[in-house]
């Protein structure tokens, strides 16, 4: 047996295990669900039934965690941090398989459990986990949330698993049916979509071998470097055209700040908050690599990406530095003929596509991301010259860090005006792109263009 075949059959695990142990780097290790499960599927061989399998139970666990704490809250006399985190892990796994997974028998996910637990504990821990599990499900038709007409907004946060402060800040700003809906469509799973590196390939040519490689794929409605992935037989790293560089993934949404910037060959432009680099690299597509890209991030890690990234799609425009977007670089006033400013924000946008982003965000980061967002769109509107165009984006719904920056820049910046762009679902004019996870089907973002007089 040579060493594919030998780690093949290493491989041939349980797909709860795999969870389970994802679950403890998500909850213990604060790992980010979405990199965690990817390099997990990188370096496991699973069949495409089981990948789709650990996705929904690692993603469905997490998004669902304040509702799957409140039904165990009910069945268990302990507080739950008072419980090895292992155990209340391999409970939330089999509640969430329990009440949201209607494929899913009660009696596997509860023996699933108990095997779990036999395994990471002792023999009276495994009865606890069984007798735990065998109550919830003789229970579970009793179970009612609190009532709609006297707490909407705690009804709505354990129906739909969301903070509690978030769903009361939606109703105020979206209505009740909105905020349902949106909260609907965060716990729906996100599509996946790729850029065409347009350097290299065609969007055509490249689904063509897309569909050779055994994946099901569409041409992305929204923006016209997009791929959707509806199936795939492997993971992205393990395909053939992802390292020629022939495509990057970057959410379709995230596309359409390049497309809106529309930069142009021979110019200069400065991406104030660069990392991963989907939008430098996307500009500099946009540029056909002729020109100059500075990208600008305050971590060294996430540069060294940028640079992976571009050495791949056979980008050689792109400069990168670890810099703070906020500080001020006397030698980079008015050198700029593009500056893109994609800000750090509370992310409200892709909370379906980030399972663990709606437990570690809280009200008060609404009250200091506009002010970090003001700060830095200040600093790179003076490195931007006259006649010049910066973009703003962000990938929240939030007023506050949207329109309230913008507005706000504006009231102090009398040399930049908006420019009316095109919207990229209905095609009217529009003076700034804001879409939603409930009404477009894509990642909450927002996107305004300037230009400096």
């Amino acid at each position: 047996m040579n060493k594919q075949e030998e780690r093949q059959k290493a491989e041939k695990i349980n797909v709860r295990l795999i969870a389970i142990e994802l679950l403890e780097e998500i909850y213990i290790s604060k790992a980010y669900a979405n990199i965690a499960l990817q390099k997990r599927l990188n370096r496991t061989r699973l069949v495409p039934v089981d990948r789709r399998f650990l996705t929904e139970i690692v993603y469905g666990t997490v998004k669902f965690t304040n509702t799957l704490d409140w039904i165990l809250a009910k069945f268990v006399s302990r507080p739950l941090n008072k419980i090895p985190s292992m155990i209340v892990n391999i409970l939330r796994l089999a509640v969430y398989q329990i009440f949201y997974m209607d494929k899913v028998p009660v009696s596997a996910a509860c023996n699933e459990a108990v095997n779990l637990a036999k395994k990471y504990s002792h023999a009276g821990t495994v009865k606890f986990v069984n007798g735990v599990l065998r109550n919830i499900i003789r229970g579970k038709e009793q179970i009612q949330f609190p009532d709609m007409q006297e707490n909407p907004s705690q009804h709505i946060a354990l129906k739909y698993s969301h903070p509690e402060w978030l769903i009361k800040m939606w109703l105020k700003e979206l209505g009740l049916e909105a905020t349902i809906a949106l909260c609907q469509a965060n716990n729906e799973v996100a599509s996946l979509s790729i850029r065409t590196n347009t350097l290299k390939i065609t969007r055509a040519e490249l689904i063509k071998l897309l569909e050779q490689e055994e994946m099901q794929v569409r041409k992305s409605a929204l923006t016209e470097d997009g791929i959707v992935v509806e199936e795939m037989k492997n993971s992205l790293a393990q395909s053939p055209t992802f390292k020629a560089g022939l495509w990057q993934v970057q959410d379709e949404s995230s596309m359409l700040v390049a497309d809106i910037l529309q930069p142009l060959s021979e110019k200069t432009l400065i991406d104030m908050c660069s990392a991963p680099g989907g939008k430098a690299t996307h500009a500099a597509q946009k540029m056909k690599n002729r020109g100059k890209v500075l990208s600008f991030d305050v971590y060294e890690h996430k540069l060294a990406l940028i640079k992976e990234n571009a050495l791949r799609l056979g980008i050689d425009i792109i400069e990168t530095k670890n810099q703070d977007a906020r500080v001020f670089r006397k030698e980079l006033v008015a050198s700029a003929d593009y500056v893109l400013v994609d800000a750090p924000c509370s992310g409200l946008g892709v909370l379906r596509r980030r399972a663990d982003a709606r437990w570690r965000k809280s009200a008060a980061d609404l009250e200091e991301f506009p002010k970090l967002q003001l700060e830095i769109l200040k600093n790179a509107g003076q490195y931007l010259k006259a006649g010049g165009y910066m973009v703003y984006s962000t990938c929240t719904i939030c007023t506050k860090e949207n329109q309230g920056v913008i507005n706000s820049f504006l009231q102090e910046q009398p040399d930049f005006e908006r420019v009316y762009i095109k919207h990229p679902v209905t095609g009217e004019d529009v003076l700034e792109v804001s879409l939603y996870p409930h009404i477009h089907g894509v990642d909450g973002f927002y996107i305004v263009k300037l230009k400096k007089k």
